[in-house]
């Protein structure tokens, strides 16, 4: 007898504004993130590590930080459309990110 289970499809939105982009591999943190369908995703177009004046980049791709933290890519220069991040970033954020533009 096979076991077969659904298998949940998920799909990101394009939130890059040129496929020019410099990132680098940064461990993406569990704390705070919310179980959704049994797994803990940090959404990709998450500005990390927070969204105000301590950001350091943009999460390239989702991470599955379920059991525990995993590394991720963090683009630290690029062009980003602002409108198609899950989390518009603050003021203070959009400083810190100095090699970021936002369109």
């Amino acid at each position: 007898m096979a076991y077969v289970r659904g298998i949940k499809n998920y799909s990101n939105v394009n939130f890059l504004a040129s496929s020019s982009v410099e990132s680098f591999t940064t461990i993406v943190s569990d704390t705070g993130v919310a179980v959704v369908d049994g797994k803990k995703i940090v959404k990709a177009g998450t500005v990390l590590p927070t969204n105000d004046a301590s950001a350091k980049g943009i999460l390239y791709n989702d991470v599955d930080v379920t059991y525990g933290p995993q590394p991720g890519a963090l683009i630290e220069e690029g062009y980003i459309l602002e409108a198609r991040l899950p989390v518009v970033p603050s003021a203070l954020a959009k400083t810190a990110l100095k090699k970021i533009t936002f369109k």
